[in-house]
């Protein structure tokens, strides 16, 4: 159940890390820009009704956008997760 009405922020943020294929698409997009059969390629797993809902909710959220060529790539917003998952990264070699 996730928290209603909450203001703080680490619950925002965490509400967004804790959907496992919205980190993993933007981890690729941080990257470099992807076409959507790019990010299905590598999103082993996925459906396409999946990654087509995260992306229009990410685009939502103003974290990606869609460039003329039909690539999404990170706003600077999105790139923002770079700092966050490197940081887990390291929590995780560290302590797991």
């Amino acid at each position: 159940m996730k928290p209603k009405n909450v203001k703080c922020p680490i619950t925002k943020v965490a509400t967004l890390l804790s959907d496992t294929w919205t980190m993993l698409i933007m981890h690729f997009l941080i990257e470099s820009p992807k076409r959507f059969c790019d990010l299905e390629k590598v999103l082993t797993g996925i459906s396409t009704r999946t990654l087509t809902l995260k992306l229009k909710k990410l685009l939502e959220d103003k974290m990606i956008l869609k460039t003329k060529d039909g690539s999404y790539s990170a706003t600077n917003k999105g790139k923002g997760l770079k700092l966050i998952e490197d940081s887990m990264r390291k929590y995780e070699k560290k302590y797991m």
